[in-house]
């Protein structure tokens, strides 16, 4: 949209004509401070994942109380986020694009969280200048976490969920009636091996560069980056003769992975220190990233221009400091190159 000229500005946002707060303030450090202090989980322990507090699900009959239906629910999230962008992924896939909206909030973010501010709109649904305002309206005097992604449901003017693995398993089965019917990327037979080595993905390698990188003492920083490393190489292994995790169709654990890939060498490798040859180190498991980038749901959901922004920032609670971490090679992988994984087909899991 075109924004209109602001009638004045205050530590909330910049004013329309007609006196409506378009967008929050531009992210002020010096004012407000970084990101993360009484927000996010802090202390001699390490990088600590904080609790995701909304996890209400969506059901197809409605038995959850927040019935899969079209026009009701909308997705806030953030461009540059890799927990939210596998909402955004696995809506694409689907083909729900016309059935729930998103929309983005700004690139960056001070002590006040993610806010909406002229580079990627205003909020449509609402009107918020900060993300807060959700949380607020759906608990009073929220003190945790501003997470993205954030499902909202236009009912019931409350946040559904913000923990994007039920919202991600709640777009996959319960909105069959709008989804594109050949896509099935959390097929029934398949779900105990997908829920186990979806844990594994997640405790080793999405979340496990977080670990690495707030690592507090040298032999915790040893240990974490060996079994993110051994994870990956894992992962190499398995996708040495197959396409995809689970062979010729992409799945919940394609989705659960590809974010951390696409962010590894930009942002995770540089902060964390995890491996010296960076993604092409794994020569199998980059050629699959490559090929998953090749599939529109994840190119058009993907912008790594942005993805530097997480090293550039004052620094927060995620990362430790005082340690002796390795050199890396600094790569910046060329995505266009062809990955040569067509021929690859089913392999028994």
């Amino acid at each position: 949209m075109t924004r209109h000229e602001p009638a004045g500005q205050d530590s909330t946002g910049t004013m329309s004509a007609r006196g409506t707060t378009l967008y929050a303030t531009p992210v002020d450090y010096e004012r407000y401070g970084p990101y993360g202090p009484g927000r996010l989980p802090s202390g001699a322990s390490g990088w600590q994942r904080p609790a995701y507090t909304f996890r209400n699900r969506l059901t197809a009959d409605g038995s959850s109380g927040y019935r899969a239906e079209p026009g009701r629910y909308h997705l806030y999230i953030a461009r540059g986020c890799g927990w939210a962008q596998r909402t955004a992924i696995v809506r694409a896939l689907m083909g729900l694009e016309d059935v729930i909206s998103l929309s983005y909030v700004d690139d960056e973010r001070d002590a006040r969280g993610w806010a909406f501010r002229e580079k990627r709109g205003h909020d449509p649904v609402n009107g918020f200048t900060l993300l807060l305002e959700a949380y607020e309206a759906t608990e009073p005097g929220f003190a945790g976490h501003i997470s993205t992604p954030v499902l909202w449901d236009r009912e019931t003017g409350r946040i559904v969920s913000n923990d994007f693995a039920l919202i991600t398993l709640d777009l996959a089965t319960q909105f069959g009636a709008w989804a594109t019917p050949s896509v099935d990327l959390y097929p029934v037979a398949l779900r105990p091996e997908i829920d186990e080595l979806n844990a594994f993905i997640y405790d080793n390698v999405n979340d496990g560069v977080y670990r690495v990188g707030g690592a507090v003492t040298q032999r915790e920083y040893d240990e974490l980056r060996a079994a993110v490393a051994g994870a990956l190489h894992r992962l190499d292994e398995r996708l040495a003769d197959r396409r995809y995790l689970f062979g010729d169709s992409i799945t919940e654990s394609d989705v659960r992975l590809w974010p951390t890939l696409a962010r590894f060498d930009l942002a995770y490798n540089r902060i964390a220190r995890v491996a010296r040859g960076g993604l092409p180190a794994f020569p199998n498991l980059w050629g699959y990233a490559r090929d998953l980038y090749g599939v529109p749901a994840f190119r058009d959901t993907t912008e790594f221009g942005i993805y530097s922004l997480a090293v550039d920032e004052p620094p927060d609670a995620r990362w430790g400091e005082g340690i002796e971490r390795i050199e890396i090679d600094g790569v910046e992988p060329d995505w266009e190159v062809p990955h040569g994984r067509q021929a690859l087909g089913a392999h028994a899991s």
